[in-house]
């Protein structure tokens, strides 16, 4: 909600007199098959101590990956585009499968199989495959010996991909240093790592009590010699305004391979040119009175000794389909699906005044809707706010809260409800979602927050969608109002809000109608860094009170419902 817990000829047909008279074109030549895998990011299921993934990629017959000793596991390679693939060699060492599959994804997450076998054989196995897709993957399901499995060589021929030279991520799991770190209330454990994790709401800071001077710097090894093409800078507000990107061979000696003095802040991609195994960022000017702080620091590239990156999430299909819905079909009285959702129960945020219900606030109306009802009821022993109307700080009122962070996470699609909210002061009612590390540990706003509907009791003439980030939440989130044609009222009937996310951004719609949009490049580089692109998860609530929508009075109606007619996400 607001605060904390605040989308591409025809031909005509010639006479059959004349075909005698036309040559027919020579049958297309077929492309050359390449090898595409060799030094493409490699991860596998586990590894078994030093013997890591990246091993059977890259081309050294000597150097192997190997896993546990248990089944199933399997090694994976991200080709870095989608390619057709015709062959795959597995040079086994004497562990190895008897039972596998060689499968093909766009998104190293749904895949097809190429190629299985119960009958495997070790040794060098030269398969013949046709499919096509970005990642493969060798999935062993039954082990030849007591061992894991061992790949010398795991190798994917066809046309396609990326090439073998095409630019990568280098910087990502390298290790970093820098001239200081911040570790307090404000930036907690802030070190060099976090700038080159590929998270984009964690981050580098100098030391706010050694580190607020200049100059600043932080600096990664890239593992081996590298050739840099492009550096990638998430500035935090406190930004550099000099500053040069250097590269180094030993870490000592630097040479600057971009310079500036008018540093812009925000995101900033340089493309640059250099050849080191270090690569540094070096300010002599800050924009601020902080220090410097990045939250990604990113170095892109060929050589190097790179760190696979977890592949990123693949979009939606298109069009898309229908992956999770509730549409509240049961009979009166019923409680909603424990399969898909769970109550959340409790006081609420914001200064709210109501405590949340198990599910007793909540219930099916037999005409396939859920009913969200706040009542003027007192919950003995809660804590609450005080109560304008009555004094008191144990909590005056009740309500629903519901959401499926332990039923259903999910990243990007099409997140829809159709829903009637309720009229009153004091009343909130919402439809949003949360980044599901949020119930891991990762405080908010970090875990990222998505609002897609939220109306206020006081003015249900407007509806509000909003998005929240550590560098822009709260009362700083990045949102829009928006209202219905003529001004209608909200809480005179149904309507339905929804999201279209994606690698690109978000799309709120009402009805049918775009009402507001976020541009993930445009939103980098004007307000900080995008942190929506991992699992989210869905809540429905209806809040009463709070900072935003401000106190009920004798006008509230009680009880007051919030009606939702479906929710249905599709992918």
């Amino acid at each position: 909600m607001h605060t904390l817990l605040r989308r591409f000829g025809l031909l005509l047909a010639v006479a059959a007199s004349l075909l005698a008279f036309i040559a027919l074109p020579a049958p297309a030549a077929q492309a050359a098959e390449v090898l595409l895998s060799q030094g493409k990011p490699a991860t596998a299921s586990s590894t078994e101590g030093v013997f890591g993934a990246r091993s059977a990629v890259d081309g050294d017959p000597g150097t192997r990956w190997s896993s546990a000793f248990a089944d199933p596991q399997w090694i994976q390679v991200d080709l870095g585009a989608r390619a057709d693939i015709s062959r795959v060699v597995l040079t086994w060492e004497t562990a190895y499968a008897r039972t596998f599959r060689i499968e093909v994804s766009n998104d190293a997450r749904t895949w097809t199989v190429l190629h299985q076998t119960a009958a495997g054989t070790g040794g060098t196995q030269n398969l013949t495959v046709s499919g096509a897709g970005r990642y493969v993957r060798m999935y062993g399901t039954e082990r030849a010996t007591q061992y894991g499995y061992s790949l010398w060589e795991f190798q994917v021929y066809g046309t396609g991909g990326s090439g073998g030279d095409d630019s990568r991520l280098l910087s990502y799991g390298r290790t970093g240093a820098a001239s200081s770190s911040q570790s307090d209330q404000n930036c907690w454990e802030c070190t060099p790592a976090r700038a080159f994790d590929r998270d984009p709401a964690s981050r580098w800071a100098t030391s706010s009590t050694t580190g607020w001077t200049d100059p600043g710097w932080i600096s990664v090894d890239l593992g081996a010699t590298a050739q840099i093409d492009k550096v990638v800078l998430q500035w935090d507000p406190a930004y550099a305004k000099s500053f040069q990107i250097q590269v180094s061979q030993n870490g000592a000696d630097w040479t600057p391979i971009y310079s500036t003095t008018s540093g812009t802040g925000f995101k900033q991609t340089l493309n640059v040119s250099g050849t080191g195994r270090y690569v540094r960022m070096y300010a002599t000017e800050r924009a601020t009175p902080y220090g410097y702080s990045l939250w990604e620091f990113q170095v892109y590239g060929t050589g190097g000794d790179p760190v696979p990156a977890p592949p990123l999430p693949g979009d939606p299909a298109n069009p898309p389909r229908l992956v999770w819905s509730d549409e509240f079909d049961g009979a009166a009285d019923g409680k909603p699906d424990p399969a898909k959702w769970r109550a959340d129960p409790g006081t609420g945020p914001n200064n709210e005044l109501e405590y949340y219900t198990d599910h007793r606030n909540t219930a099916l109306d037999g005409s396939g809707h859920l009913v969200m009802e706040a009542r003027k009821e007192v919950t003995a022993g809660s804590a609450c706010p005080r109560d304008p109307l009555s004094g008191s700080t144990t909590c005056q009122y009740t309500s629903a809260r519901m959401n499926t962070g332990a039923t259903f996470q999910f990243t990007y699609g099409r997140v829809e409800a159709r829903i009637k909210v309720p009229k009153g002061n004091g009343l909130w009612p919402a439809f949003w979602m949360m980044g599901a590390d949020f119930l891991t540990g990762r405080p908010w706003p970090y875990n990222g927050e998505v609002d897609i509907m939220e109306v206020l009791g006081k003015d249900v003439k407007t509806s509000y969608s909003t998005v929240h980030a550590p560098a822009y939440n709260g009362g700083g989130g990045i949102g829009a109002p928006y209202t219905l044609p003529g001004n209608a009222d909200f809480s005179d009937d149904f309507h339905t809000w929804a999201a279209d996310w994606n690698s690109k951004g978000i799309t709120f719609s009402l009805d049918g109608r775009t009402v507001f949009s976020l541009d993930k490049d445009q939103v980098e580089q004007t307000r900080g860094p995008w942190i929506f692109d991992h699992p989210h998860y869905m809540i429905l609530n209806l809040a009463v009170g709070g900072d935003w929508p401000g106190p009920t009075d004798a006008s509230t109606p009680f009880p007051a419902k919030m009606l939702v007619d479906y929710v249905r996400v599709f992918q």
